[in-house]
C-alpha cells in the first residue's frame, strides 16, 4: 500500500491510508531498560498491518539529552543509543515495508539542543562561524531582554549566555535554543538533514511546530492577547497572554516549506514522499495557507480542530463543513483526535463515546491520524508528582500540562508488565491500572472490544474506495444530537450516522440499506428507519 500508484486517476497512499502515530519511549521495550525502542516497534509490525493501518509516524528517536524527550534534538543524522542504532532503524523501515507499511518520522526545524555541534559552536565565541546559526541579541540600553517573547514552556524565551554577554532565543526550553532560518547556511544543513533520511528510504516527515521556524525579523513585541481569545490549543498560563503574531508564522516561512516540498518531489519517483506540519492554528485561512498558493507547500498541515470543539453533532458538523469549506481547491483534508501532546480522547469525551470517535475519524473524507493505544480505547494514567517526567508539567505546575497521562506504556498482555518490558524492569512511566483486561491480546479476543471494532472499521474503509477519497456532503435531515454524513465516489454511496447522545436517536433513511459496521457489534436497521443506540455509530451502504 506504501507504494504510489502510477496511475493518474488514482490518489496517492498518504491520501487514501491511515496514519499511526508511535511514542517510540512507550511501544516496545525490547533490552529490558524500561524504555521503548526502535527493535521493539519492529517486533510489534505484525500487530499494525492486522491492524490495517497504511502508515507509521514515530516521534523523534535522534541522539538528545532528552530535556524534551527527543525534541530537542543534539544530532539530525543518527539514532540515540536509547532508541537503538542507525542499523536498527534500517532494519525496521525494510521489515514495515515488507508489510505494506510507510514510515514517516519526526523533524524538528525549529530548535536543536543546547548540546548539539552547531550551538556549541555558536556559543563558543561572538566571532564563531556558527554565530549566526541561532538567534543572538544584545539587551535592550537599559539591560533588560530584547523583547516581550515567552517560552511556551514557562519564562522568557531569551536566556543569557555570560561568556559572549548575549541573550540566545528559546520557543521552548532554554536547552532548546532556536535555529536562525534567515541564514542560508542553516537552511542547506537543515534540508540535508531530511536528504539524509530520504536516501535510506523514508516515506516522509512529522515536522514539529512547522510554523515557527520564521519569526518577525525585527522581533517586535508581541501584543497582549484581548480577553477570551484563544491563541493557543490549551490554557498554557502567561504564554496564552500573548497574541503570537511576531514569534512565528512569518510570511516568508512559506519559503521554507516551498524548499522541502522540491525535495520531497526529487523523492517521489516510484513512491510519493510525504510533509505532514505540526501548526497550532484555529484560524482557518491561516492554517490552510500552509498548503500553499499552488499546493507546493505542505501535502498536509496537520489539522487539530477536532481536538478542543464540544464533544456535539452540531459543533462537530460544523467544524468539519468549515474546514470542508477552508480548504483550497484540491488540497487534501487530514483528522486528529489524539497525539502524544493531548489528553487521550477517551478521558476527553468517555469509553462510549470514544466509538463513535473512531467510526468517525476513519469515516470523515482526508487523512486520518490514530494514536497508538486508541485502537484499546487507553484513557489517560494517573502519574503521581514523584513519577512525573514531562518538562512543560515540572516548569509550569498546577495548570495540568504535563503530558505524561497519554504516553504511558502500551499494554499488549496481562502479565505483570503487560508485554512491554521484562518481569521486574520497571516502566519509564507507569503502565495503566487495567492493563491486565484492556491489552491487545484481551481485546483480540472479544467481538465487542475496542480493538475489534477498530480492525473492522479499517477493513471496510480499505474495502470502500467512497471512505477512502469519495466526497462528503452533510446530512441535512438527520435528527438533533446526530451528525450524518455521505461519502461517494462513482455509483457507491454511503451513509454515515453518528448519535452524540447518551440516549436513542431514529434516523429516516430512504432507498435500501446495507448496514457495513457499526459501533454496537449488529446495527438495527427496518424499513425506513435506523434505530441508533446511545453514543452508536454506524456505516450503511445504500442502494
Amino acid at each position: 500500500m506504501y507504494k504510489q500508484a502510477m496511475e493518474l486517476d488514482v490518489a496517492p497512499w498518504w491520501q487514501t491510508g491511515v496514519v499511526y502515530q508511535i511514542y517510540p519511549r512507550s511501544f516496545q521495550d525490547s533490552n529490558g531498560d524500561g524504555v521503548g525502542d526502535l527493535p521493539g516497534i519492529a517486533a510489534r509490525l505484525d500487530h499494525l498491518a492486522s491492524l490495517g493501518v497504511d502508515a507509521i509516524w514515530i516521534s523523534p528517536f535522534y541522539p538528545s539529552p532528552m530535556k524534551d524527550f527527543g525534541y530537542d534534538v543534539s544530532d539530525y543524522t543518527d539514532v540515540d543509543p536509547l532508541f537503538g542504532t542507525v542499523a536498527d532503524f534500517d532494519r525496521l523501515l525494510a521489515a514495515a515495508h515488507e508489510r505494506g507499511l510507510a514510515v514517516i518520522i519526526d523533524w524538528v526545524p525549529n530548535h536543536t539542543s543546547d548540546q548539539h555541534s552547531w550551538f556549541l559552536a555558536s556559543r563558543s565565541s561572538r566571532d564563531s562561524p556558527q554565530r549566526d546559526w541561532y538567534v543572538w541579541r544584545d539587551p535592550k540600553p537599559d539591560g533588560s531582554l530584547p523583547n516581550n517573547w515567552l517560552s511556551a514552556f514557562g519564562g522568557p524565551a531569551w536566556t543569557w549566555d555570560e561568556r559572549t554577554r548575549q541573550y540566545y532565543l528559546h520557543t521552548f526550553l532554554k536547552e532548546q535554543p532556536d535555529l536562525n532560518w534567515r541564514n542560508p547556511a542553516v537552511r542547506r544543513a537543515m534540508l540535508d538533514t531530511l536528504e539524509f533520511w530520504l536516501e535510506r528510504g523514508v516515506d516522509g516527515f512529522r515536522i514539529d511546530v512547522a510554523h515557527a521556524v520564521m519569526k518577525d525579523p525585527e522581533l517586535r513585541d508581541n501584543p497582549p492577547a484581548p480577553a477570551g481569545r484563544r491563541d493557543f490549543h490549551k490554557d498554557m498560563g502567561a504564554y496564552g497572554t500573548q497574541l503570537h503574531i511576531y514569534d512565528r508564522g512569518h510570511a516568508d516561512t512559506h519559503l521554507v516549506y516551498r524548499d522541502v516540498r522540491r525535495l520531497l518531489e526529487r523523492y517521489s519517483g516510484t513512491r510519493a514522499r510525504v510533509s505532514i506540519g505540526e501548526i497550532h492554528l484555529f484560524d482557518l485561512a491561516e492554517l490552510v495557507a500552509y498548503y500553499g498558493a499552488e499546493l507546493d507547500e505542505l501535502h498536509m498541515p496537520f489539522n487539530f480542530t477536532l481536538l478542543n470543539v464540544p464533544w456535539t453533532a452540531e459543533a462537530v458538523r460544523s467544524t468539519v463543513d468549515e474546514m470542508e469549506a477552508a480548504l483550497p481547491a484540491g488540497a487534501w483534508p487530514n483528522w486528529v483526535l489524539g497525539n502524544h501532546d493531548e489528553s487521550r480522547v477517551a478521558s476527553r469525551i468517555g469509553a462510549a463515546a470514544a466509538r463513535s470517535a473512531m467510526l468517525l475519524l476513519l469515516t470523515l473524507r482526508g487523512t486520518p491520524t490514530m494514536y497508538y493505544g486508541d485502537e484499546l480505547g487507553m484513557e489517560d494514567v494517573p502519574v503521581p508528582p514523584e513519577l512525573v517526567q514531562d518538562p512543560w508539567g515540572k516548569n509550569v505546575p498546577g495548570l495540568g500540562l504535563g503530558r505524561d497521562p497519554e504516553r504511558a506504556p502500551m499494554p499488549w498482555d496481562g502479565s505483570p508488565n503487560a508485554g512491554f518490558t521484562r518481569l521486574g524492569v520497571k516502566p519509564w512511566l507507569p503502565l495503566p491500572p487495567d492493563a491486565a483486561t484492556r491489552n491487545v491480546e484481551a481485546e483480540a479476543a472479544k467481538p465487542e472490544s475496542m480493538l475489534t471494532l477498530t480492525r473492522s472499521l479499517l477493513a471496510v474503509r480499505r474495502a470502500h474506495p467512497a471512505l477512502q477519497r469519495g466526497s462528503y456532503r452533510p446530512v441535512a435531515e438527520a435528527p438533533a444530537g446526530v451528525f450524518a454524513y455521505e461519502r461517494a465516489l462513482g455509483d457507491e454511496r454511503l451513509l454515515v450516522l453518528v448519535n452524540f447522545l447518551p440516549t436513542p436517536a431514529d434516523v429516516r433513511v430512504t432507498g435500501i440499506a446495507r448496514p457495513l459496521v457499526s459501533t454496537h457489534v449488529e446495527p438495527v436497521v427496518r424499513s425506513g428507519a435506523c434505530a441508533l443506540r446511545p453514543h452508536e455509530g454506524v456505516v450503511l451502504e445504500m442502494g
